[in-house]
């Protein structure tokens, strides 16, 4: 029986926005049930404003919850301590759809890579550098790029430092939040092979989260479908593709071209 390592249960978030006039309240998630298991890459798909990301933010405990449980090797994240909030965060690390914005534009990558180790190990410098040298070659860069910024890397390489920077740590779970949506169709395939080289390597587990379906099918072992804030279906890749219930499946099934990134979908 596979093992849960993260669980949630009833989740619900909720945003206030006032105007001039009235004050509203927003149900961005709403009574969220799903569990991921170790080692599985689980997807969670549907379009723009369904609620994806403020459940990938729920889960870095970025905002508050209104009512539900998030368990991590089942522990609720909601009534952890700080230090325990600290041990999570090491286990626990995002990877972010825009590269460049997520990045220091003024830390040079060694720098970026080498920040997460100086604050959560007790490891020398030259062991540091060992660590940055050896991420770096994981995800296809030379050091030749140690002191370089961001902004002198393409869209593909600055997502690999991304990449890079979230295992530095040798997390337990990955989230993946619209990871290659803001990359060239042509990068897409390479990164999304590197995804699952380092899940395989690393032993991970990744929650990725994407509106495309193409990209999806290409890299997940399940899938959850969010619609308005909700899971409306659940299953295997090959349950959501061939054997899908709800309709909305269906529209977003029938919006995925054929060739993305060159992968035959």
């Amino acid at each position: 029986m596979s093992e849960k390592i993260l669980e949630i249960k009833n989740l619900k978030v909720s945003y206030k926005s006032s105007s001039l006039y009235e004050a509203k309240v927003i149900n961005a998630i709403k009574d969220v049930s799903l569990s991921v298991n170790k080692n599985e890459i689980f997807a969670i798909a549907g379009e723009s404003g369904c609620g994806k990301s403020t459940l990938a933010k729920a889960i870095m405990k970025l905002v508050p919850v209104d009512e539900g449980q998030i368990l991590f090797e089942n522990n609720d994240i909601y009534t952890y301590s700080k230090f325990q909030i600290k041990d999570y965060r090491k286990n626990v690390q995002m990877i972010f759809q825009n590269p460049y914005s997520s990045l220091n534009p003024k830390m040079t990558i060694k720098n970026i890579l080498a920040e997460p180790l100086k604050i959560n190990t007790k490891l020398s410098k030259s062991e540091i550098l060992d660590e940055v040298l050896d991420i770096l070659n994981k995800v296809g860069l030379s050091p030749d790029v140690l002191d370089l910024y961001p902004h002198e890397f393409s869209g593909g390489q600055r997502q690999r430092i991304a990449i890079a920077r979230a295992l530095i740590l040798k997390p337990k779970l990955i989230v993946a939040d619209e990871p290659v949506s803001a990359l060239d169709a042509s990068v897409q395939a390479q990164i999304l092979n590197l995804l699952i080289e380092l899940k395989n390597e690393f032993n991970l587990t990744m929650l990725f989260i994407s509106h495309d379906l193409s990209v999806i099918k290409f890299i997940a072992d399940k899938i959850a479908i969010m619609y308005f804030g909700e899971i409306v279906e659940e299953g295997t890749k090959d349950e959501i593709f061939f054997n899908h219930k709800h309709p909305y499946t269906e529209k977003l099934l029938n919006s995925v071209p054929r060739y993305v990134g060159g992968i035959d979908v």
